[in-house]
């Protein structure tokens, strides 16, 4: 048994665009962008969502959007999702990165919310 939730939209934007995005997403959801102290890549948009983080991500990649689930589980979450029909297409640090079978990238991540909130909020599987 193990539990998961969905925790987290992040908007991938090139690096040299992230600033940009940041400043317009602020301003299109009325929030604050700020940068994630010891994680260059994103930039916080705190309240974008609630319950949700949500952030600028830069990356070296197509710009897209993306969500984490994050589990207490990650071997046992990707399972599941891969018997659904997502493929993993690769790994980073402790994430899995998934391919579901309409083209989006999941990542499957570990426990990063607050354990009560994660209690709150998270689906338990078998």
């Amino acid at each position: 048994m193990h539990r998961s939730r969905l925790s987290t939209l992040l908007i991938d934007v090139s690096s040299d665009r992230a600033s940009d995005a940041a400043a317009f997403w602020s301003a299109a959801l009325g929030v604050s962008a700020s940068p994630v102290p010891g994680e260059e890549q994103f930039i916080s948009l705190p309240g974008a969502f609630p319950g949700l983080v949500t952030a600028i991500q830069a990356v070296d990649d197509e710009p897209r959007y993306h969500l984490d689930i994050e589990t207490d589980d990650v071997v046992a979450e990707t399972a599941r999702l891969v018997a659904l029909g997502a493929v993993e297409v690769r790994r980073w640090l402790g994430c899995r990165i998934l391919r579901t079978p309409g083209g989006h990238l999941l990542c499957v991540i570990p426990l990063h919310s607050d354990p009560d909130v994660f209690q709150r909020l998270a689906r338990v599987w078998d």
